[in-house]
């Protein structure tokens, strides 16, 4: 049974940081590229940041492009996305998926 499971988010004001973590199981994560995606309340899914199977390659959209990080640890099956910088307009629900499974997401708000 695949699971991901993301944890990490929260309220932070602007100009914080935070580190959402996705723990996957139940597939062969080594072999998936992985995918952040984000919600914002009232608007459609908006792509994040990717990342190859190895890690060797990401990337990341411009609206987030120089703030956000992603990073996996294949022996861990771990995910991340590390948040910089954070601004009113990064508030949205965070999601990781392989594009064939998708976890329960995390919420950030990011609020003075």
């Amino acid at each position: 049974q695949v699971q991901l499971v993301e944890s990490g988010g929260g309220l932070v004001q602007p100009g914080g940081s935070l580190r959402l973590s996705c723990a996957a199981s139940g597939f062969t994560f080594s072999s998936w590229w992985m995918f952040w995606v984000r919600q914002a309340p009232g608007k459609g899914l908006e792509w994040v940041a990717v990342i190859s199977p190895s890690g060797g390659f990401t990337d990341s959209a411009e609206s987030v492009k120089g703030r956000f990080t992603i990073s996996r640890d294949n022996a861990r099956n771990t995910l991340w996305l590390q948040m910089d910088r954070l601004k009113f307009d990064d508030t949205a629900r965070y999601y990781c998926t392989n594009l064939n499974d998708w976890g329960q997401g995390t919420q950030v708000t990011v609020s003075s």
